[in-house]
C-alpha cells in the first residue's frame, strides 16, 4: 500500500507537525525538572543548615558586594510590571585564613563595613549576626 503524497511536494511538511509537539513537550520537560531541581536543592540546603550547629567565631569583614535582579511580568493590553530584588553578600574571614560568603539582611548590610572585627554567628551556610568588637 502506498502513501498518498500531496501535489506540491511538501512531504516533510507533515512531519513538521509531528515533530513539534514532540520538542515542546521535551522543553516544558525539561523547564519542570529545573524547578523540582532547584526546590529539592533548596529544601536539602535548609535542612542541612537547622542540623549544624550555630557557630560563634572571631572573622574580619573582607568584602561586600549585592546582586541586583530585574524581573519583567507582561500581561495582556500593554501592561507590564517591572520588580527588583537585591541579595547582599558579605565576605568575612576567619583566624585559620577561611573566607566564607553569606548572605545578609539589608537592614544588616548597611551597617557591616569591611575591615570591621567581630564574632560572627552563622549556622551551616545561614548568617545570623556579627557583633563588632569595640576599639
Amino acid at each position: 500500500m502506498d502513501i498518498p503524497s500531496n501535489d506540491f511536494g511538501f512531504s516533510g511538511f507533515n512531519s513538521m507537525f509531528t515533530i513539534v509537539p514532540i520538542i515542546v513537550v521535551i522543553g516544558f520537560v525539561l523547564v519542570f525538572a529545573l524547578i523540582i531541581t532547584q526546590i529539592v536543592r533548596g529544601a536539602n540546603q535548609w535542612r542541612k543548615n537547622n542540623n549544624s550547629p550555630v557557630l560563634v567565631v572571631e572573622a574580619k569583614i573582607v568584602a561586600k558586594r549585592s546582586s541586583t535582579h530585574n524581573h519583567h511580568h507582561g500581561a495582556g493590553d500593554n501592561m507590564h510590571h517591572s520588580s527588583y530584588s537585591t541579595t547582599d553578600y558579605v565576605t568575612f574571614e576567619v583566624a585559620s585564613g577561611d573566607r566564607m560568603e553569606l548572605i545578609v539582611g539589608s537592614s544588616d548590610y548597611g551597617l557591616l563595613v569591611e575591615n570591621d572585627f567581630g564574632s560572627l554567628t552563622f549556622q551551616g551556610t545561614r548568617y545570623l549576626g556579627f557583633e563588632r568588637f569595640r576599639s
